[in-house]
């Protein structure tokens, strides 16, 4: 995720925090020092500190459960409306999907009973009123803990109850439906917190709605692209027709190019049909202004580029390149040349046309854009 920072790693997942929660901080401290000076602010940070560990405990009960089923967890990025696990991919199976959402409110439960054995004590009271100076840090952490079990088993989607929400309805309905009804519980709880939190004046929970809302319509966009795409192929989706450019080409050549053709990027391959790599637009400009038109483009192209086989599932194409944050992927034919490339632009310009009922819905059937 942009603007965080890696802190390290953890059981193979790389704990990031990102900038705003910096700003949470500080904001927390400033607040703090004005109210009651040094040490409230003080305790105030530290409080907050103790509070995100505990909801990176969350998520690495999320990741732990996870990787049970052979499912990676590459980063948890720390933000201040809570924690963010990525996983790898989507459980296949809602047994699995209910054991990895309840993992993560499970670890809360441990953790009170932790701060219970050694004296903590909370009530009702406490709970409401947990950011109190007045209380114990020990009270006021284990009323976190018990907060942060309760709201996120609030079935909206895609919190942890909307998760065991959604596993629950494909028992019945199936994944794309089931996700598509519980996207739309989640984004009804979502206007709801919105207006408890407008009407209250909490910023918290109206950004949370907002999270909420955005992450709902997201991953039912997401769920549904898996499902159009488990039935087509590579070859269904890259594109055929394109101009690529030698190894020994240089960003003039790639200008050229660039001003004769609708391409934003070219491929690089050498003199046997192999990729080698990608130019980009703002990589060929950036080198026209730094090292000029006679630069090489193997010097400033983007090397590190999957490749797939144009026979392959166009899902497992996606997964690859969603793990590996690229924009691109090369399509090799089954001779081990360059036959096409998938961007993510076309990739969603075929799902769009397939959920349009492109071809009667059965985009495989139109094969791809010749090569010219």
């Amino acid at each position: 995720m942009s603007w965080s920072i890696p802190l390290g790693r953890v059981f193979g997942s790389e704990i990031r925090i990102h900038l705003t929660f910096l700003i949470l901080l500080a904001w927390i401290g400033a607040a703090g020092y004005a109210t009651g000076g040094a040490s409230v602010a003080l305790d105030s940070v530290v409080f907050v500190v103790a509070v995100f560990a505990c909801v990176t405990l969350h998520e690495l009960g999320h990741a732990v459960a996870a990787r049970r089923y052979g499912i990676t967890t590459p980063d948890i990025t720390l933000l201040p409306i809570g924690g963010l696990a990525r996983l790898s991919k989507l459980p296949e199976k809602p047994s699995e999907e209910i054991v990895i959402a309840i993992a993560g409110p499970m670890v809360n439960v441990v953790i009170a009973a932790f701060l219970y054995l050694f004296g903590a004590h909370t009530d009702p009271a406490t709970i409401n009123d947990f950011a109190s100076t007045n209380l114990t840090f020990a009270d006021r952490l284990m009323a976190v803990n018990i907060i942060l079990v309760l709201f996120n088993l609030i079935p909206a989607f895609p919190m942890d109850g909307g998760r065991v929400l959604r596993a629950v309805l494909a028992l019945k309905l199936g994944r794309r439906k089931a996700t598509e009804l519980a996207a739309t519980i989640g984004q009804g709880l979502a206007f709801v917190f919105g207006a408890v939190g407008l009407f209250t004046g909490n910023a918290i929970l109206v950004f949370i709605a907002i999270f909420v809302f955005l992450a709902a319509t997201s991953e039912a966009g997401q769920v549904g692209l898996m499902e159009r795409a488990r039935k087509l192929r590579v070859a269904d989706a890259m594109i055929s027709r394109f101009e690529s450019l030698p190894t020994n080409a240089t960003v003039d050549m790639a200008a050229d190019a660039l001003l004769a053709t609708p391409q934003r990027e070219f491929p690089v391959v050498d003199g046997s049909g192999r990729l080698r790599g990608f130019l980009t637009r703002d990589a060929m400009i950036s080198a026209m202004k730094s090292s000029g038109p006679a630069t090489p483009v193997i010097d400033v192209m983007m090397r590190e580029v999957p490749i797939v086989l144009s026979s392959q599932k166009l899902e497992v194409a996606i997964r690859l390149m969603q793990e590996k944050g690229a924009p691109f992927l090369g399509v090799n034919g089954a001779d081990e040349r360059l036959a096409g490339y998938l961007s993510q632009e076309n990739i969603s310009e075929l799902m769009m046309l397939d959920a349009a009922d492109w071809h009667g819905g059965k985009a495989a059937e139109a094969g791809p854009w010749s090569r010219a």
